[in-house]
């Protein structure tokens, strides 16, 4: 993390009370719903309508995008309150991840995607801001403060949209941005590549105040700046507010590391690549564990950390009786190898990976930050106790580590071949 990056400036009235920060990794669709399972605990525990910042890359932005949109049309500008999570939330959601996203514009421009790739992602802007929201970021509600992540190309830093400011540090942040769609914001954090190309940031170097970076070639580089998916630089989008919170919640459904070797050069090319990925983020992860395991009284700040690869091992429950959830074979064997992908998800997909994000979040919760939950907090039940049965579940995921799978098409397409 840069030591001259300066997170968004608080309120006095957030001064008063603990700021509590959410963070949402990246990961497609299958972060997408993980996350949307972790906050619906979070809901049902009182922690998210007190949340300050809801901060996100990729996956996780493309539920931040739906939730704020939820919040707009709800009516709730200062705290997350809904009065249904189910209706208002979650199935209108679970409709858009039935959707396929990456597709039809990946043929649509496959000719030319890789000489000129602009097309594409506003393709993929146009349908974000036609199926998940048409908000623009000016219209973001002022609690929590969502910020969502991409990666700077041509600096090598975290960009931040919010409803506060647009831009990064180096860069600087850019006039008038308030008024981009957040469809945009959503795509530039999650356009990963190769399939997609970066966006092209449009604004003029004139626009930007307050950036670093003021060498005498600051115009050419401003005039031509590209923004990739967030997860290029942090995947779990804690860079704007580590400094700032006194209680990080981070919900990381990045992929396990593979333990494989390329066979082709592509395949080696991406391995590399997957290597400096992982270190990456296995260092942040060191330093926030780092971070809340320190015994001086100055200690920035307390927060837990759940993850897709964890499952509920024995000795889970021997140590802490209430713990619900999948077990860990299963979510080695199926729900960690789901795919990071846009494609359409299946019934039992969705299902299965909000029970495992609500069960992680239940869990670290209570294990580690008891203090958080309100008095009255329900006891933790499965989403969809149907999807509980882990043969069921291992049944129906069987295909969901592939890109292609005829089983899976069938089933989202026709409703067919899936397990009843």
């Amino acid at each position: 993390m840069s030591a001259t990056f300066t997170p968004p400036a608080s309120s006095a009235a957030e001064a008063k009370r603990d700021r509590i920060a959410i963070c949402l990794s990246g990961g497609g669709y299958r972060a997408s719903l993980f996350h949307l399972g972790a906050l619906r605990r979070l809901h049902e525990m009182g922690i998210l309508a007190k949340a300050t910042w809801i901060s996100s890359v990729s996956g996780g932005s493309i539920l931040a995008g739906h939730l704020s949109d939820c919040m707009v049309k709800s009516g709730m500008t200062k705290g997350m309150a809904f009065q249904n999570w189910q209706t208002e939330v979650a199935d209108p959601f679970r409709r858009f991840t039935s959707r396929d996203m990456r597709t039809w514009p990946f043929f649509a421009h496959v000719l030319w995607n890789w000489i000129w790739p602009t097309p594409r992602v506003r393709h993929l802007e146009a349908r974000y801001r036609k199926w998940l929201t048409k908000l623009a970021l000016r219209e973001l509600p002022a609690t929590p403060n969502f910020i969502l992540c991409a990666t700077d190309l041509s600096f090598g830093v975290n960009w931040e949209f919010s409803r506060e400011r647009v831009g990064d540090y180096q860069a600087g942040y850019a006039k008038g941005a308030e008024n981009w769609p957040l469809a945009r914001a959503v795509t530039a954090s999650a356009c990963f590549p190769p399939l997609f190309g970066p966006v092209r940031v449009q604004a003029k170097p004139g626009d930007y105040e307050k950036g670093k970076y003021q060498r005498s070639d600051r115009a050419r580089i401003l005039a031509k700046l590209a923004l990739s998916d967030g997860g290029v630089y942090d995947n779990m989008g804690l860079e704007p507010v580590w400094e700032a919170a006194n209680y990080l919640l981070v919900s990381d459904c990045g992929a396990p590391f593979d333990f494989r070797v390329g066979k082709t050069p592509l395949r080696r090319l991406l391995r590399y690549t997957s290597v400096v990925t992982s270190q990456t983020r296995a260092l942040r992860v060191r330093k926030l564990f780092d971070d809340w395991n320190e015994k001086e009284p100055c200690k920035r700040n307390s927060g837990t950390y759940w993850r897709l690869a964890a499952g509920l091992e024995e000795d889970t429950q021997k140590t802490f009786p209430a713990a619900q959830g999948y077990s860990q074979q299963l979510v080695d064997d199926v729900l960690s190898r789901v795919r990071t992908d846009l494609d359409a998800f299946t019934e039992a997909e969705k299902c299965a990976l909000e029970n495992h994000g609500y069960f992680n979040a239940d869990y670290k919760i209570r294990r580690w930050l008891p203090q958080l939950p309100v008095p009255g907090t329900p006891a933790a039940a499965a989403p969809y106790p149907q999807w509980m049965d882990e043969s069921r579940v291992r049944q129906a995921l069987r295909h969901s580590h592939k890109r292609i799978s005829l089983t899976r098409l069938l089933e989202t397409a026709f409703g067919i071949g899936g397990v009843k």
